[in-house]
């Protein structure tokens, strides 16, 4: 009885496909490069898949990378929201969307 990859979702939740995790990993290697993140962790919900980013690993999340399909014709599947709640950046297209890392990264190496 194979039960199929390890992250692997019920049906009826929304998760993170190849192309979105390759691109959300990139960012989080670059970071933990610096030395900035240490730890993440992936939940598949209902209606979010979350990809949370952590300091330390029992902080709460520095961001939360989300991406939620309803809201797609809206303001866009994806969003990184700060650790106080604030929406740092949403939109349609996740590389674009992560780009809002791309001025902290340089923050961190200077």
């Amino acid at each position: 009885m194979d039960a199929g990859p390890p992250f692997h979702a019920a049906p009826d939740r929304v998760v993170f496909d190849r192309a979105e995790l390759s691109l959300i990993l990139s960012v989080y290697g670059r970071f933990v490069a610096a030395g900035e993140w240490r730890d993440y962790a992936m939940s598949f919900l209902r209606d979010a898949a979350v990809f949370s980013v952590f300091r330390r690993a029992a902080e709460t999340p520095l961001y939360r990378i989300e991406k939620r399909p309803r809201l797609r014709a809206a303001q866009g599947a994806y969003a990184v929201i700060a650790m106080d709640g604030r929406i740092l950046k949403r939109g349609y297209d996740l590389a674009q969307v992560l780009r809002v890392f791309d001025k902290a990264l340089i923050r961190a190496v200077d």
